[in-house]
């Protein structure tokens, strides 16, 4: 453990040393960083005047504390210097104590004064936290593997099973404004020595939130035995900072928008310090930052440096307690599809409740779905298909193609796992609901089979070309006559080929749906009559998709036409319906 030790010290103390031969100002400069006096009671005759500008005063002072991360950040450190574990406050303290010849001899002052956390990042890059009633803040590098096992254990307690996780990192604005702040100290500390030029700041430097990922995830794949991703990881570890004091001074510090006016895109009107901030944001796909964070963001980007030194307290002033930390994960949602049979006439495809009482004995959604939910683990699910029947008629043939969209899985089905949903649906003792051809499929599958529900233009993957799709549907209805139909009312219905129809909303869902007026095709009918009865007949048709079928035979008090019952002209009324099949040429 010893040699461990004392080869990691050696590490840090090596790149040290090559940052003060290139990247670093004179060593009293870097120890200025470690500790300012800044002057906390003003003269009531100076109110506005910039703490810079004050005289230090050893009795009413308080102490600037940047991490030797945040130093290591500020002087365009590379990543490998700036998250080295080692590479910790007494490394650099000692290093000054050798090298620095404004204290060699002596000792440094402020090595004692641990009472505070890094001005600049709040002890985000110590890493120190707090989290729920306790504090944590380890000493060395043991620090890193703390914060490390407890995204770890939150991780477990969840009962995720990962092989890849990408983080996500949300810090407070005040962490922007405080480094600003201590750029803006520096320029003006040393802006008259030779030494002193504004790229000794570089303006491409390696932010808090990259330090932190780099820090923490070479222990986090060691932990989890999991790979840390490119962001592109289907799972997500969320690491929220939050500082409520800090955050709340620093936003009643900067004005409100009355009288200030945005910098604005000039081609769209936008606010382009938004827009920055949301590329800025890690995945902003996912969650938005609060309205108060939001407005700090915007003013902080919208002001200019002599106006930000007015506003705020240069070098902001040490901070007495840590970043709340919050630790959330979430995984992508993933698709299971494949085609459903509905085999009763009793049976909905959605939960159907009205004025609590429940319409029907089940739901293809819920019998599905709770098969699903108990191999998959996830924190909900929803169902999509390729259209829906009405709860009185039945889905035959090759069934209708749906997804399920699972929210947040903690465990990935492997295939066998999916066929073991299929049968168990399958086996069910109520023959409710079959599935067939059960899959894990990409989300390309849910947008596809939207996009065919109507005739839409729909790119083929990885090709500039597209597609059309007119989805067709095919349905058996037993429908009855007011008349004996005649061979050449029956030839006339069989002959008819891709006839254009005029339905408006039906009267019977008017009161959920727009009144609109729809064109839909009636691709081809064979009619039959029902052996020992007169008016009874089997229609068979195949139409586009999204045609009313009741309406289409008995017209809807004209409401649809042309109608079974205008053809043929007499009364016709549908008893029965099943859909037999849904053309679409994925999810077969």
């Amino acid at each position: 453990m010893g040699a461990t030790n004392a080869s990691a010290e050696t590490e840090a103390r090596s790149i040290l040393e090559r940052a003060a031969e290139s990247s670093f100002p004179p060593l009293h400069a870097v120890h200025s960083l470690l500790s300012v006096g800044v002057q906390l009671l003003l003269p009531a005759h100076f109110p506005t005047v910039p703490p810079i500008h004050l005289e230090k005063d050893d009795e009413h002072c308080v102490v600037l504390q940047v991490c030797v991360r945040c130093i290591m950040r500020l002087f365009g450190a590379n990543s490998s210097s700036c998250s080295c574990s080692s590479l910790t406050a007494s490394v650099l303290h000692s290093f000054l104590e050798e090298h620095d010849d404004s204290i060699k001899g002596g000792s440094c002052q402020c090595l004692s004064m641990n009472d505070a956390y890094c001005s600049v990042c709040l002890g985000v890059l110590l890493p120190a936290f707090h989290q729920g009633e306790g504090f944590e803040n380890p000493i060395g590098a043991s620090h890193i593997d703390n914060i490390s096992s407890m995204i770890s254990q939150a991780v477990q307690r969840e009962g995720y099973q990962i092989d890849e996780f990408s983080l996500e990192i949300s810090l407070p604005p005040v962490i922007v404004a405080n480094e600003r702040a201590v750029r803006l100290y520096m320029k003006q500390k040393y802006v008259n020595e030779n030494w002193f030029k504004d790229k000794i700041f570089p303006q491409q430097t390696m932010s808090v939130k990259e330090t932190l990922r780099i820090l923490i995830a070479p222990s986090l794949e060691k932990q989890m035995n999991a790979k840390h991703g490119n962001g592109n990881s289907s799972f997500r570890i969320r690491l929220t900072y939050t500082h409520d004091d800090a955050s709340q001074k620093l936003h009643s510090l900067l004005p409100n928008d009355n009288g200030r006016k945005r910098k604005t895109d000039s081609r769209n009107g936008s606010d382009t310090s938004n827009e920055a901030h949301k590329r800025n944001s890690a995945d902003g796909n996912n969650k938005q930052t609060s309205e108060s964070d939001s407005f700090i963001y915007k003013t902080l980007e919208g002001i200019q440096d002599q106006e930000f030194c007015n506003l705020i307290q240069l070098p902001p002033e040490k901070v007495s307690k840590p970043c709340h930390l919050v630790v959330s994960c979430a995984r992508s949602p993933i698709y299971i599809g494949g085609r459903y049979l509905k085999l009763s006439r009793n049976v909905s495809q959605s939960c159907w409740i009205i004025d609590d009482e429940r319409m029907g004995e089940a739901s293809v959604e819920e019998i599905i779905g709770e098969n699903v939910r108990a191999i998959c683990r996830c924190d909900s699910l929803k169902f999509h298909a390729a259209g829906r029947e009405d709860i009185d008629v039945r889905m035959l043939g090759s069934g209708r193609p749906f997804l399920v969209e699972v929210l947040n899985v903690r465990s990935m089905p492997s295939e066998i796992e999916v066929q073991q949903i299929e049968e168990r649906i399958n086996n069910s003792e109520k023959k409710y609901v079959r599935v067939r051809n059960l899959n894990m499929v990409g989300n390309e599958i849910w947008t596809m089979m939207r996009e065919g529900e109507a005739e839409k233009q729909i790119a083929l993957l990885n090709t500039k070309a597209s597609i059309t799709l007119y989805l067709q549907k095919q349905y058996a209805a037993l429908i009855w006559t007011s008349r004996e139909l005649m061979d050449n009312d029956l030839h006339s219905i069989s002959v008819t080929k891709d006839m254009e129809i005029e339905q408006k909303t039906p009267i019977r869902v008017l009161h959920r749906r727009s009144p609109l007026e729809r064109k839909r095709i009636i691709h081809w009918m064979e009619i039959e009559k029902v052996a020992g009865s007169s008016n009874y007949y089997l229609l068979h048709l195949c139409t586009q998709a999204g045609t009313y079928i009741k309406e289409f035979v008995h017209g809807d008090l004209g409401r649809t036409h042309p109608s079974i019952g205008a053809i043929l002209g007499c009364r016709a009324e549908i008893l029965r319906l099943d859909v037999t099949d849904v053309k679409m040429d994925f999810l077969q």
